[in-house]
């Protein structure tokens, strides 16, 4: 009569945790490299030709990043995670290798923007490989609680790689910065052939090619609704953050005095609280109802953003800063979540590069958007419209939850992607199909089944939406889709 007992078997598969873990360790060891390589370029070229050579490298990284994220995206469903990102990540560790003697033997600038263009499509084409990781590693709500660990660890790294980069150029040289990111970078591709092995591609139908997957996101978007409000979603609260961290806090700081040491405080605090939300959500995602990670922080964020532009003092402004920064850190994981658990398996890949590249899309619009706006109504009003901007994000996340569930998504899930059983949990054949998915993600939450840029972000890494596995934002907010 104990024949049901299998059911735990099935819940502690829902989750692979050794792969999950390892898989944040090297992710969170690469991205902090990137961080250091990210301060040390942009001093270097500060020192070769001041604020016009910076623009020029961070151009060169990002254009042919957001270029290339859709072909990424293709190409990590056509021919699988695994194949992706262990030939971009050992091309990374070549680059930065053959970078480091490039820079020990040339104090020249245009080998630097070689370096940083050739590296910006290196991640594009990694980057939505790397985000379809976590599905195949955790599957309904424990997802949610692996994408927290994940955004948690990207915020670490630029608190972590900045002030090592700032140290090792300040102490040493540029290649000697190149070449211990290039090892980070090796260390990082042990940790993805671990936890990609056995990981296969998807199928390609007759008459199908690169370049007419590479469209597929676009079709997705437009075929799914819940894929659609959730890009929203995304898109509205990354668009409000852009101008106001990146803009706008130094100038409010100094119009009213308070010091530059107040922009330090200010981003400080919003670090600690998204970090609070990330160990938060890592813990307990799965225990905290889906409309309140993803609706109800939401309209905080928005609210949070309207109160910072009315704060008095610098204490007030942290305070609500530290608060914007929870909601943050609960809200991006979930809508990372989400539009994973929403997106055709077949094409999760391509889903997840536009909510990537919507990320690193944004800030550039944002900025120059709000920044016209503010020189006609002013840096407050102007922070003020970036409030209501982001209180359009829940209700894009309530219409997305309205959508109707995938139909894929509600299918058990791809042996091909599930850990093969071990001695300890030795397969039951005869065990009916109802045990095996004993762990079902609908529960109490039924949205959470079709479920989330970060920002590792993936993305920037500053925003709420931030992907994991993103690259580091020129202007670092404590790590901010997805």
């Amino acid at each position: 009569m104990k024949r049901a007992e299998p059911a735990p078997a099935g819940a502690q598969a829902a989750i692979q945790w050794r792969k999950v873990l390892t898989l944040t360790v090297s992710q969170g060891l690469s991205l902090t490299g990137d961080y250091v390589l990210l301060v040390a370029l942009g001093w270097t070229a500060v020192q070769l030709g001041g604020a016009g050579a910076i623009t020029t490298l961070m151009l060169a990284g990002t254009v042919p990043r957001a270029l290339t994220l859709i072909f990424g995206g293709a190409l990590a469903d056509l021919l699988g995670p695994r194949f992706v990102l262990l030939r971009t990540t050992s091309a990374r560790v070549l680059l930065l290798a053959g970078g480091a003697v490039v820079t020990l033997t040339t104090g020249w600038f245009w080998p630097l923007v070689v370096i940083a263009a050739l590296e910006g499509v290196l991640l594009g084409l990694a980057s939505p490989s790397s985000s379809s990781l976590m599905p195949r590693l955790a599957t309904g709500d424990q997802l949610a609680r692996a994408n927290s660990l994940s955004a948690m660890v990207t915020r670490i790294a630029p608190i972590v790689g900045s002030p090592i980069g700032a140290w090792m150029i300040v102490t040493g040289e540029l290649w000697h910065v190149m070449a211990a990111v290039s090892v980070t970078c090796a260390v990082s591709f042990v940790g993805v052939s671990v936890v990609t092995r056995g990981m296969t591609g998807g199928t390609r139908t007759p008459g199908e090619n690169l370049l007419r997957r590479s469209g597929d996101g676009l079709r997705l978007l437009r075929a799914h609704g819940r894929l659609r409000w959730l890009f929203i979603c995304a898109f509205c609260l990354d668009m409000a953050f852009g101008w106001p961290i990146d803009v706008a806090l130094p100038l409010l700081v100094d119009g009213r005095g308070w010091g530059v040491a107040s922009v330090a405080v200010v981003v400080v605090a919003f670090s600690a609280g998204a970090l609070v939300a990330g160990a938060l959500g890592a813990l307990l995602a799965h225990r905290i109802p889906l409309a309140f990670r993803l609706v109800v922080t939401g309209v905080g964020i928005g609210v949070g953003i309207l109160l910072m532009a009315l704060m008095p003092s610098v204490v007030a402004l942290a305070t609500v800063g530290a608060g914007v920064g929870l909601m943050a850190g609960l809200n991006g994981p979930a809508i990372v979540t989400v539009y994973q658990q929403a997106s055709p398996k077949a094409r999760i890949g391509t889903a997840m590069s536009m909510l990537t590249l919507a990320s690193i899309g944004t800030t550039p619009v944002s900025i120059v958007v709000f920044g016209a706006l503010s020189a006609l109504i002013g840096t407050t009003a102007t922070w003020l419209v970036c409030g209501f901007v982001a209180l359009a994000a829940p209700v894009a996340a309530v219409l997305a939850l309205r959508q109707p569930v995938p139909a894929d998504e509600s299918a058990t899930p791809d042996p091909a992607t599930s850990a093969p059983p071990t001695a300890a949990e030795p397969p039951t054949a005869a065990e009916p199909p109802a045990t095996v998915v004993a762990e079902r993600p609908t529960g109490a939450e039924p949205a959470i089944v079709v479920a989330e840029r970060p920002t590792g972000v993936a993305e920037p890494a500053i925003g709420p939406g931030a992907v994991a596995g993103s690259e580091p934002a020129t202007v670092a907010l404590a790590g901010r889709s997805a």
